[in-house]
């Protein structure tokens, strides 16, 4: 038995990178986990991974799980992901808001449907599937939410690295945001036990969206596997809130201090 036997959990952007990871340890971990993303089958993205990849994974493996496409910019997408979840499954005890949808463009030269786009997917959607799936949590007293990160969310040194000149800004604004809706959720929500974190990598993971935007390589030296976040994922997923919640966790930093505890 997993630590999330008989928890029904949601993964966004699980067709490839992260959330692949992610929704394939949990599944292994018990969990019956619905697998979000807008990527169903080979050809619809020029990215490589699709659902229909991870929950074969999943199957394969013994694991349970299902594949809801949905393209998380639309309302009507997240709305219908939490009811297919919960039609399919039963409540939801564990949301994962992975999904992005990134573009690397200094601020001068951003147009606004991309901007708009990135707020959409990576702020306004962890903010409205939280609020579905909150209040089914907060009567159960129990339950988990976690938004996926990056070190983007932090101010640049100056003077400036390498990396201001890729256009992260817009990036870095919405994971901002996203660490400060966190943090306020999990204090609306410690007293009902719900436990909400956000989750970074210490490194740069290599994923088909990294790779694609030339932020690593497959072999640089210093990559963090899929592996490690979607274990320190773990980590906040099934703990209760009293111990781990309203925590702007970095992975490796997260596995070393809950490693020195025991």
């Amino acid at each position: 038995m997993g630590v999330l036997a008989g928890k029904v959990a949601v993964v966004t952007g699980a067709s490839r990178g992260i959330g692949a990871a992610i929704a394939t340890l949990f599944a292994a971990e018990g969990a019956r986990v619905v697998a979000a993303a807008r990527t169903l089958e080979p050809g619809q993205s020029r990215l490589e991974g699709t659902l229909a990849d991870t929950v074969a994974k999943i199957e394969a493996d013994g694991g349970t799980a299902f594949a809801q496409p949905a393209d998380l910019s639309r309302p009507a997408d997240r709305q219908a992901l939490i009811e297919a979840a919960e039609s399919r499954y039963g409540p939801v005890d564990v949301l994962v808001n992975n999904a992005a949808v990134t573009y690397f463009t200094p601020v001068t030269d951003f147009t606004d449907r991309r901007y708009e786009l990135m707020f959409e997917v990576q702020v306004k959607a962890p903010f409205h599937l939280s609020r579905l799936v909150a209040p089914g949590m907060r009567e159960r007293g129990r339950g988990w939410i976690l938004n996926i990160s990056s070190i983007a969310a932090r101010h640049p040194d100056f003077p400036p690295g390498p990396y201001a000149a890729l256009g992260g800004t817009v990036y870095g604004m919405c994971k901002a945001a996203l660490e400060r809706f966190t943090t306020g959720l999990a204090a609306e929500l410690y007293a009902d036990g719900v436990a909400v974190n956000a989750l970074s990598p210490n490194g740069i993971v290599p994923t088909p969206g990294t790779l694609f935007h030339h932020l690593t390589s497959v072999d640089a030296p210093d990559n963090e596997p899929p592996s490690v976040m979607a274990d320190a994922a773990l980590a906040l997923c099934h703990r209760p809130a009293t111990e781990l919640t309203g925590r702007i966790a970095y992975s490796q930093d997260l596995l070393a201090e809950l490693a020195d505890r025991h």
